[in-house]
């Protein structure tokens, strides 16, 4: 009788590893929309392969109410938040939070050194870790992910400043 096959991964080469976790959920029927709007633009951001990402995989959360995701591997949070600053990332991030075309959004990130960070909007059902950690507006120090997960340095500017999300 043979065991089981047990492996595991050698990390060392990936010291600034960072794993982020993204779901959109549709919140009202005009959510679908948007949603499958979303699919093909996130497959052509993914196979421009911006630097530092290394691995990308779909997800799919529920199908009712649809509620699909991606888990992503970035190289270090340098790398991933420059992409999110960056053409075509910046422009969807602005034009969600005008408006989020009847969906919540939602990720989390965790850091290989150590920290975790996320952000939840318009999510209308509890998702996550905000299923029981306490929840805080995302305002002031806590707008950006950088401050969030307790990074240090300055953080690029961002694609939306909190002054011009809330006029």
């Amino acid at each position: 009788m043979s065991g089981v096959n047990r492996q595991t991964v050698d990390l060392s080469k990936y010291p600034d590893l960072v794993v982020i976790y993204l779901g959109m959920r549709m919140n009202m029927l005009r959510g679908l929309k948007t949603m499958i709007g979303f699919g093909p633009r996130i497959q052509q951001s993914v196979d421009a392969k911006p630097e530092g990402l290394l691995l990308h995989e779909n997800l799919l959360f529920s199908l009712f109410p649809p509620h699909f995701g991606m888990r992503q591997y970035w190289r270090d949070f340098e790398s991933l938040e420059r992409w999110t600053r960056s053409e075509p990332h910046r422009i969807w991030w602005q034009n969600f939070l005008k408006d989020s075309g009847g969906t919540g959004f939602w990720h989390e990130t965790y850091f290989m050194r150590g920290g975790m960070e996320a952000i939840y909007d318009d999510i209308n059902h509890s998702v996550g870790m905000m299923r029981f950690a306490e929840l805080k507006p995302a305002r002031g120090p806590m707008f950006g992910a950088r401050v969030r997960s307790g990074r240090m340095g300055e953080a690029p500017a961002p694609p939306l400043t909190e002054q011009d999300l809330y006029r």
